[in-house]
């Protein structure tokens, strides 16, 4: 265990069990095993889609009330389905996640297999409007944009990429033109407060990051693998040990953590980004590569593993509120699967 306060920013459910049990325990050993002070699980559309999801991350923290969580908005495609809530538009959809008590919201919508069958585009009036609301409210956001870019390139993508994650056949937004959607939003929306995921793989172009830590004040970056970015991070490692004490303000911690995987994979990913911030170690980390602690002064650290979450999110999480929860579950509840309302019915009659 790790005897220094951490928040893991994070993390995703994306199945109802596993074979150790349900999934309204499925990371309170992560959070026992690994010392942390509390977790922000994220919604994500996977095998359940995203309302699913969002009510899964409710009931999480009606469980555990110490959990932070952040959901997401479905844009439901196709939308055309004659049983469609009239008032489902992104905006309303935002407004009910925050009023019955979620802590911010996760966006997917900037990874190419999200963006493909939005259009392609981020900068669509529907977005623009959410962007304006969630600016305005001073909601953080963590926004997962692109993905490595030799995933568009034949030649340099991991075999594992294949097929689903490689970008080059000409039917997705380049790599670059997606980076030029999210400038926009960041120039139409100055203020939005904003935690770009996975360093927003930019490990290689930091100074493209220092661009937007200059420019627009509330955007932050987490240090979730991504495991090519801790290559990057290792071969310029004096260059990278400066960045993260100038920027440590602009820093969080995640593991990208997800049940059903086993506890031990989430605990040893904290343990290695830990050891990478707060010692001079040499260090077994991803793809069995040598990674050496930059071993950061306190308050550097400190800011990294708790501090710039609490600022933008809160010094704990906020509390849901059972009324509209219940309201929430009730709108959309003939939209889920069967078996996702097998398994809710249970929760709904422990806890609501």
């Amino acid at each position: 265990m790790i005897n220094e306060k951490i928040i893991d920013s994070h993390l995703h459910i994306e199945a109802w069990k596993n074979d150790s049990g349900s999934f309204i325990d499925g990371f309170e050993e992560h959070r026992e095993v690994s010392g942390l002070a509390s977790m922000n699980i994220c919604s994500v559309p996977s095998k359940y889609r995203i309302l699913t999801n969002n009510i899964m991350l409710g009931f999480y923290k009606l469980a555990h009330p110490n959990t932070y969580i952040h959901g997401s908005v479905d844009h439901i495609v196709p939308p055309n389905r004659d049983d469609m809530p009239k008032d489902m538009d992104l905006v309303t959809q935002y407004k009910e996640i925050m009023e019955l008590g979620f802590d911010g919201i996760k966006m997917l919508e900037g990874k190419p297999t999200y963006l493909k069958p939005l259009g392609g585009s981020l900068n669509t009036p529907s977005l623009d409007r959410l962007f304006s609301e969630m600016e305005r409210d001073g909601v953080h956001i963590v926004f997962h944009v692109n993905d490595p870019d030799e995933f568009w390139d034949k030649d340099r993508a991991p075999s594992w990429a294949f097929p689903d994650w490689f970008y080059g056949d000409g039917t997705y937004p380049s790599y670059e033109e997606i980076y030029s959607q999210v400038d926009k939003i960041l120039n139409d929306h100055p203020n939005l407060k904003v935690t770009f995921a996975h360093f927003y793989f930019r490990s290689k172009e930091p100074q493209k990051l220092i661009e937007l830590f200059e420019k627009y004040p509330e955007v932050c970056v987490d240090l979730t693998p991504g495991t090519e970015m801790y290559g990057a991070f290792e071969d310029a490692r004096d260059y990278y040990k400066e960045f993260f004490k100038k920027y440590s303000e602009r820093v969080m911690v995640g593991t990208d953590g997800t049940f059903p995987w086993p506890t031990k994979g989430h605990a040893w990913c904290i343990d290695v980004l830990y050891r990478y911030l707060a010692t001079d170690e040499a260090i077994m980390a991803f793809n069995d590569r040598i990674l050496t602690g930059i071993n950061l002064p306190k308050e550097h650290k400190e800011n990294i593993l708790y501090k710039n979450f609490e600022r933008r999110v809160g010094d704990k999480p906020r509390a849901i509120d059972k009324a509209k929860f219940k309201a929430y579950i009730d709108k959309y509840k003939h939209l889920l699967e069967n078996d996702s309302l097998k398994e809710i019915e249970p929760l709904y009659n422990k806890y609501l």
